[in-house]
């Protein structure tokens, strides 16, 4: 049985706790300190230093059942895969974005639904047949662990009742406890850690609060621009640096630039592809997208392209995804997957159009979507009315309201991914991964095709409006699961996007047509990191640590960003600390203006990418990079 994933009430319980600590008396805690609190607290139950890595899965199932999660060994498996190595303590941070432990109210909600007697308990041969082959399967110890309860169980049934307060109970406590050996340790409330650091607990009321980790707020903003104040850095207090390099960069107003990225002359007679795709914003600030391989059949000069796509927007409605920043990696294939080859990315622009011409050889090639994350971020402004999705006509018949259903057909233009009016089965099923984490197999599409209207086989837009409606009313007109699916393709609560950014992709070849096929739908990591690092390398100014030959920070700046890698090649881990406080009318990617990243050795990481707040003004990029001894 799955069990769905609820608000952080268990990390939320422990704010008494917290807000009895003389820190926080004298400086509230806000919600982000408490969440990596919580991080920490649970992280140096199992570690020494938060700078350790986890090296095995029971680790990581340990440090996550000290942050008061409750694992099942195919979330252990999602996380820690044949290829994982180590864990560090950001990727632990992110887990438990992800990972967010289970509320009272939606536990015993998945328990009444077995509850055939409603009489609060399962008898043990049904909760064997549940928790043995529905949703996440747990094997039979699993269950017989549950079983065995000797408080919970009883006369061949399970009080689920009981067993949810003794599963709240425990989870409380084991936070609290660990929250207590941190606020007792005064030399681990100190400790820096990784990527989140933070200055001594004991430090004097500044007039300018420090930002939460990964917030920035317009005050922040406003007020790093004051330099007259001599607020220490988050770091200075505890740590030294060992050598320092900066970087200048002044730019000039995008929009007053003259277009670099124009089509080729004889373009009309190149034959074209297009497909298009989406940047999903996950919790965790992390960035998903489709990913495509691309066959060319014979050498030939090709063009290439990117942008937002422009979706049928109500008036005056906000479109912010349209000024989101889209870039395509092209990566050749020789002999296997795992063997790319960065052959280029689309550097020019053209208003919102980001492109790429050149001559490309027989074969097959990747082509990975990137966008910089300095503009698709967590959306922070609350919504003061939530949009109604569903109404009753006087019979009592339930319909869809029609801006959801201007909505479902916006949704429907970024899921039908070849752009010819249907939906097939493939595409239907990146929409069921995105929305519910599940494929539909072929007898399922086998029936859906036989309820709703379809065409060669392929479901056309009434068909998906209608499949939206059956939704609602299998619900009783509870938006619940509608608000699910919404969500999940980045909109809020006044149905407006803006955590996705969808975009088209189009391509010409001028000797023969290309083949474009849309294979994955994942983080845009990996190999895309690497080719960000490769190209940087290739193309950006690079400097050296004075006195450490082997740490150089390169830096590539195109017309509309900035991006920073560092590379370290000596044999020992490094901890970079950035000061971006100097720079003018920027907003970087991490969301803070001093960070620390911590470097493997033998390795390259791309360190921030910086955009301008405002394209029409100048901005000003003034960076500093210290290694921390």
């Amino acid at each position: 049985m799955a069990i769905s994933p609820g608000s952080d009430a268990a990390f939320s319980s422990q704010k008494s706790t917290l807000s009895e600590s003389p820190r926080s008396k004298k400086f509230p805690l806000t919600e982000e300190e408490i969440f990596y609190m919580n991080c920490r607290a649970a992280y140096l139950t199992v570690f020494k230093s938060s700078l350790d890595n986890i090296i095995s899965k029971d680790q990581l199932c340990l440090a996550l059942q000290h942050a008061g999660r409750n694992p099942s060994q195919k979330t252990i498996n999602k996380y820690w895969t044949p290829q994982t190595a180590k864990l560090n303590f950001d990727d632990f941070c992110l887990i438990l974005r992800k990972e967010k432990p289970t509320s009272k109210a939606e536990l015993l909600k998945s328990f009444k639904q077995l509850d055939v007697n409603d009489d609060g308990s399962i008898l043990h041969t049904d909760l064997y047949k549940l928790l043995t082959k529905r949703g996440e399967k747990m094997t039979r110890e699993e269950v017989n662990a549950i079983i065995n309860l000797a408080d919970v169980n009883a006369d061949g049934k399970f009080d689920y009742i009981k067993f949810c307060k003794l599963y709240m109970t425990t989870n409380e406590q084991c936070l609290k406890t660990t929250l207590e050996k941190l606020e007792v340790d005064s030399k681990l409330r100190r400790q820096q850690f990784g990527s989140h650091m933070e200055g001594s607990p004991e430090r004097d009321p500044s007039p300018v609060p420090k930002p939460s980790p990964r917030i920035i707020r317009k005050t922040d903003q406003e007020s790093f621009s004051n330099k007259g104040d001599t607020r220490s850095s988050l770091l200075t207090t505890t740590r030294e640096f060992r050598t320092s390099v900066s970087f200048t960069i002044t730019m000039g107003a995008n929009s007053n630039q003259n277009s670099k990225l124009t089509e080729p002359n004889s373009i009309k007679e190149w034959q074209c592809v297009q497909s298009k795709g989406c940047f999903f914003l996950e919790e965790d600030g992390e960035i998903i997208s489709h990913q495509y391989r691309m066959q060319i059949a014979q050498r030939s000069l090709v063009y290439l392209t990117i942008k937002p796509l422009n979706l049928s927007q109500a008036e005056g409605k906000p479109s912010p995804w349209l000024s989101v920043d889209t870039a395509l990696y092209i990566l050749k294939e020789n002999e296997s997957q795992a063997n790319l080859q960065l052959m280029c990315f689309t550097e020019l622009r053209n208003r919102e159009m980001f492109g790429w011409t050149g001559e490309l050889g027989p074969g097959i090639y990747w082509l990975i979507p990137s966008t910089t994350g300095c503009r698709l971020k967590k959306e922070r402004k609350p919504i003061t009315e939530e949009a109604q999705l569903v109404y009753r006509d006087e019979t009592g018949e339930l319909f869809l309201t029609k801006e959801f259903r201007s909505t479902l057909s916006d949704i429907f233009e970024v899921i039908d991914l070849d752009g010819n009016g249907l939906l097939s089965l493939e595409e239907y099923n990146f929409f069921e991964l995105r929305t519910s984490g599940e494929k539909c197999d072929e007898d399922a599409w086998a029936v859906c095709r036989e309820n709703f209207d379809t065409k060669k086989n392929e479901l056309t837009r009434q068909g998906f409006m209608n499949l939206n409606l059956m939704e609602a009313s299998d619900g009783e007109g509870d938006p619940c699961d509608l608000w699910v699916t919404l969500h999940s393709m980045g909109y809020n609560k006044a149905l407006e996007l803006t955590e996705a950014c969808p975009f088209v992709i189009d391509i010409y070849a001028d000797k023969c047509k290309p083949r474009i096929k849309t294979v994955h739908m994942e983080a845009c990591s990996g190999q895309l990191e690497k080719a960000i690092c490769k190209s940087v390398l290739n193309k950006g100014d690079a400097k050296v640590m004075d006195g450490y030959e082997n740490i150089i920070v390169h830096t590539y700046k195109c017309d509309t960003w900035i991006t920073s890698v560092i590379e370290n090649k000596s044999d020992n881990k490094v901890i970079i600390h950035i000061n971006n406080e100097l720079s003018k009318n920027c907003v970087n990617n991490r969301g803070l203006d001093i960070f620390a990243v911590e470097v493997a050795p033998k390795s390259t990481m791309v360190c921030q990418h910086v955009m301008p707040l405002n394209e029409r003004q100048e901005w000003i990029y003034y960076c500093v990079y210290s290694l921390i001894s």
